[in-house]
């Protein structure tokens, strides 16, 4: 019985053909993610934000009336909240800011948090109260800090890794490719406005992750090739080394597509943003490990004699004794 192969062994596409015009889309694509991010803003959840969060669901109607229940919580004198559909059309998810006397008092959030319900009950009889959620701003400002250091952080080591592994060159190469998959993941959940939470951020580590571990692939792949084709043109063999791991590439990312599919489309509504993040990051860190990674090794000069290692001059001088030089 012969084996199914998703990608045939004599593949040879040209993908470093190409490479200019996708690396201006990916240029102009991590502007517009970031742009939209700044213009926009991330639509932080209750623990970067801060407050309070209360989550429902109106059993006998087929969508939840949003912009009732904004000016019935607004009402209350608590600012202007922010009501979102979370999930299914007939659920919500509810925040609102804690004013600064109640920071800190777990009594008086808790008794905000029945006064809005109180609220939504008297209007909707039918209202399930589903969770709350009570984040200080102090608290909410930490989370959003050590998630930043946790991102930056792991981006450094993994590029000090791999230049320690390879060369400079691949560390700025991977690097570069990371914050390709990083800007274009916070540009989705910026333009859509889907809840940024601490699970975003585990989706992000686990983006850098998979991108990662894609473009070791391909990098431990050239550099075998380098030594092994010294007079091959560069971009030929940079095609050559992605082709040779391109099976590999394919069954990893279908093999997880397979699993997250299913969750994306039919999961619960609270895991709905973690896993159109990773899915997006699937996508964009194949990409990146094909298009950002390898070509950019070209402008920073990666040739064919990278990883030879170079004679001293007392290496020279003894050849030159034994008549070799």
């Amino acid at each position: 019985m012969r084996l199914l192969k998703l990608v045939p062994d004599d593949t040879n596409i040209q993908f470093l053909k190409w490479r200019m015009p996708f690396y201006v889309v990916s240029v102009l694509l991590i502007i517009a993610s970031w742009a939209v991010v700044f213009t926009n803003g991330l639509n932080y959840g209750v623990d970067f934000a801060g407050g309070q969060e209360i989550r429902a669901t109106f059993t006998q109607e087929e969508e939840a009336p949003v912009e009732e229940l904004r000016d019935t919580v607004g009402a209350l004198g608590y600012g202007d909240p922010v009501v979102q559909r979370f999930g299914a059309p007939n659920e919500v998810s509810i925040r609102v800011k804690l004013p600064d006397e109640v920071v800190g008092d777990p009594g008086a959030a808790e008794e905000i948090s029945r006064q809005i319900i109180g609220a939504i009950e008297t209007g909707h009889p039918d209202v399930r109260i589903d969770g709350v959620d009570t984040v200080s701003g102090k608290v909410s400002g930490e989370f959003r800090t050590t998630a930043l250091e946790a991102l930056i952080f792991a981006m450094i080591a993994i590029s000090i890794y791999i230049w320690v592994r390879f060369e400079w060159q691949f560390g700025v190469g991977a690097l570069f490719a990371l914050f390709h998959d990083v800007s274009l993941t916070m540009g989705m959940f910026a333009l859509f406005q889907m809840e940024f939470s601490l699970q975003i951020i585990a989706a992000i580590l686990a983006i850098i992750g998979y991108s990662l571990n894609d473009t070791i692939v391909v990098y431990d792949r050239i550099r075998e090739n380098l030594k092994k084709y010294r007079k091959m043109p560069i971009p030929e063999l940079l095609d050559l080394s992605v082709n040779e791991t391109l099976a590999r590439t394919v069954m990893t990312s279908l093999t997880l597509l397979v699993a997250l599919l299913p969750l994306l489309l039919f999961g619960p509504a609270s895991l709905f943003g973690l896993t159109a993040a990773i899915t997006l990051g699937i996508f964009v860190g194949t990409y990146s490990s094909v298009y950002m990674a390898a070509p950019i090794l070209i402008w920073l000069g990666v040739s064919s004699n990278s990883f030879v290692p170079q004679e001293s001059v007392t290496d020279v001088q003894e050849k030159k004794a034994r008549g070799e030089a």
